[in-house]
């Protein structure tokens, strides 16, 4: 059975917690979305940081609100930087959340995204369902980054994973299922374009790192982050004439004013 939650609510505070104490969002990312992610964190209230040297990583980490570690072009020096800053951040007490870009896809990309799980502590991880069902055990068929399809339920996989890790696990798709190994949420924001602009998966993290910044209860902070892109993509279609480079842009002017101006109304999350 579903328990009341006041998405709505908890959102405000989280926001009005951001918006007092601008948290350092440290990226650990792919050039592919740099600048994608750093507008997205700018645009809820936080600030954010490209640091990838290895000579500072753990440095930057450590004074971070939270920090992102995404796989989207791995190469050797990146997977040090992502583990020294991850341990790094680790030790300050600093939230990590994981995008395991394409894991499944290569063998290279599937070492680096359980070689970090290993090494590690992650509050939450977030990916699609063959990225997360690999990192199961599950069977899944991946296309370069793009899932195409899983054996199992995405429930059992979220749970599954999120037990086995001791993390919150969030499987995105039509529909985003979050899960901590007890109990779930599942988020029902979120429009057809974002598949259609390059990026949206790692800005979706970043929401997710900006809402973990002020703290536990991870579970629903996860999928506040979440609900709050999402409902970002559902503005942003509606003004855009749902036209993918219209849209790129008005996703940003979404998101800066549900962040500013509170306009949470339709935030559609069931935590159970």
């Amino acid at each position: 059975m579903a328990d009341r939650f006041d998405a709505e609510g908890f959102v405000k505070d989280r926001l009005d917690w951001i918006e007092e104490n601008k948290p350092l969002i440290h990226h650990i990312t792919n050039y592919v979305v740099m600048n994608e992610t750093a507008n997205a964190t700018l645009c809820l209230g936080a600030l954010p940081v490209m640091a990838h040297a290895v000579e500072e990583v753990e440095e930057m980490a450590a004074q971070a609100g939270a920090l992102v570690i995404n796989m989207g072009t791995p190469y050797p020096d990146l997977e040090t930087a992502m583990l020294a800053a991850g341990k790094a951040a680790n030790r300050a007490g600093v939230p990590v959340v994981f995008d395991p870009v394409g894991a499944g896809a290569t063998a290279y990309r599937t070492r680096i995204a359980r070689y970090l799980l290993d090494e590690v502590r992650f509050a939450a991880i977030r990916g699609n369902a063959a990225e997360m069902a690999v990192l199961a055990g599950v069977e899944a068929e991946i296309r370069g980054v793009d899932s195409i399809g899983v054996k199992g339920e995405v429930e059992d996989i979220a749970s599954s994973l999120a037990e086995s890790l001791g993390c919150v696990a969030a499987i995105t798709g039509e529909v985003d299922v979050v899960s901590d190994g007890k109990r779930a949420a599942r988020v029902s924001n979120g429009h057809p374009l974002l598949g259609r602009v390059t990026g949206t998966g790692c800005m979706a993290t970043t929401a997710i790192a900006v809402f973990l910044a002020p703290g536990e209860p991870y579970l629903e902070a996860t999928a506040a982050g979440l609900a709050v892109f999402g409902l970002a993509g559902e503005k942003a279609a509606g003004s855009s004439g749902r036209l993918p480079g219209s849209f790129h842009v008005e996703l940003y002017n979404t998101l800066y004013e549900i962040s500013t101006v509170r306009k949470l109304k339709g935030l559609r999350v069931e935590v159970s």
